[in-house]
């Protein structure tokens, strides 16, 4: 039955894009110069191919002319505020300059909620816990719900069933006092579930595995903010025991895609349509979002900025994750290798917090910076890892290693595993 619901809701989605999309390029600014344009198409092949002759659209035209773009001269943003109707949220600034967005009121957990339960288990687990508590650790920035000026107080951290444990972004720099105090205040909140950065949660779950630390209220924890890799995955699972479940998306689209109890990336067909209209030979390609319940802000072929494979099961499509595009390596034979095809070098290697591997000037060599777990990974592990990167990256001499207590983050408290020669250099902080 599950495999029947899924393809039908699957099926459904060029319904979906032809009843929604005359509306909004009719009546938003910046598409109303493409109104019409699919108003007498019936068939589903052809509004297909209508759509995709439609311009995409970047964190760049969602910034110019904000928010009259939207809005355009019949509605005030003033007015939708002092109602109650909508809220300015912003994009972390990670790629670029942060975006202002603007999000109808209520519509963040209504969506999230609705991707949690394509994860058969998270959604037992909600059922029995109507009100589950969750401990949310990641890069503290102000949002609707809690504003770090200064150092909020654990009550100001509380919203809820929500408690937030950050309070700095530079989570290589927290000491035993800090990681203490992290723990104290997850311990004595009892959460449900955790919310993390994969990158602050590593952190966190080497510091609970040095004290013998456990959470008994745990039952699964969520990972989303930034990429997952399998080194973060490792390190969480030995460290609470509990299932770690993928959760991808972004502040202005929504949640997109959750990890199912296979370990398949199920999209939330009722949030956005996803295309990758233009995949490689090897069926990777950038993601295009068409968001299906933003009221004042719909976006319309939205470049995401993130590279995906479709995965296609007897039970409907999934998808691949494979990170940035900015961060994808280019090889002396020009082929593309992402985020995530060098990150499964790392499978079955343990002794590993977190990683950097970094394109030297020239884009003639790479190294890797490692921040290593309390018990480093071996010299035969360092050596298969050496061989596994050359491989991947078509490289005649091997990948130089070294190890760091820590890295730095962007300016967003994100951090990023791969930087390729066209990328700026973070350099690594030694404690």
């Amino acid at each position: 039955m599950l495999a029947t619901t899924e393809l039908i809701r699957e099926a459904a989605g060029p319904g979906r894009l032809r009843r929604l999309l005359p509306g909004v390029l009719a009546s938003v600014p910046l598409y109303q110069r493409h109104a019409g344009l699919i108003d007498s198409i019936q068939s589903e092949s052809l509004l297909l191919d209508a759509f995709r002759r439609l311009p995409t659209i970047t964190k760049h035209d969602i910034r110019r002319g904000f928010p009259e773009n939207f809005l355009g001269p019949a509605m005030s943003l003033d007015q939708l505020l002092a109602e109650g109707r909508v809220e300015i949220e912003h994009t972390s600034g990670t790629s670029e300059e942060r975006t202002p967005l603007l999000l109808e009121l209520g519509w963040w957990p209504v969506q999230e909620a609705r991707a949690l339960r394509l994860n058969a288990r998270v959604s037992q687990v909600l059922d029995r816990n109507p009100e589950a508590r969750r401990a949310t650790l990641t890069s503290p920035t102000c949002n609707s719900e809690v504003c770090y000026t200064g150092t909020p107080s654990l009550a100001d951290r509380t919203v809820g069933a929500t408690r937030f444990l950050s309070r700095s972004r530079h989570p290589f720099l927290w000491d035993a006092a800090e990681l203490g105090r992290i723990t104290a205040e997850a311990l004595d909140w009892a959460p449900v579930f955790l919310d993390l950065d994969p990158v602050y949660g590593a952190v966190w779950a080497r510091y609970c595995l040095r004290e013998g630390v456990s959470l008994p209220s745990l039952e699964f924890i969520l990972c989303s903010y930034e990429s997952l890799s399998v080194v973060h995955r490792a390190l969480l699972e030995a460290a609470f025991r509990v299932p770690v479940y993928n959760l991808y998306g972004s502040t202005e689209t929504g949640h997109l895609l959750m990890e199912d109890e296979p370990g398949r990336m199920r999209p939330s067909l009722e949030t956005a349509w996803l295309d990758v209209p233009d995949p490689d030979a090897e069926g990777i390609g950038e993601l295009e979002v068409t968001t299906l319940t933003h009221q004042y802000m719909p976006l319309v072929r939205y470049r995401i900025g993130d590279l995906v494979q479709e995965d296609q099961q007897p039970d409907g499509t999934c998808y691949r994750l494979h990170g940035r595009a900015r961060d994808a390596a280019l090889t002396a034979s020009g082929r593309r290798v992402t985020v995530s095809q060098l990150d499964q070098c790392f499978l079955g290697l343990g002794g590993i917090v977190h990683y950097q591997l970094r394109q030297t000037p020239g884009g003639g060599s790479w190294s890797l910076w490692l921040v290593p777990d309390v018990t480093p990974p071996s010299a035969g592990a360092l050596d298969r890892l050496r061989r596994r990167l050359a491989e991947q990256l078509e490289l005649s001499a091997p990948v130089r290693i070294e190890l760091t207590d820590s890295l730095l983050s962007e300016g967003s408290g994100k951090f990023r595993l791969v930087l390729p020669q066209h990328s700026p250099l973070r350099s690594p902080i030694r404690a």
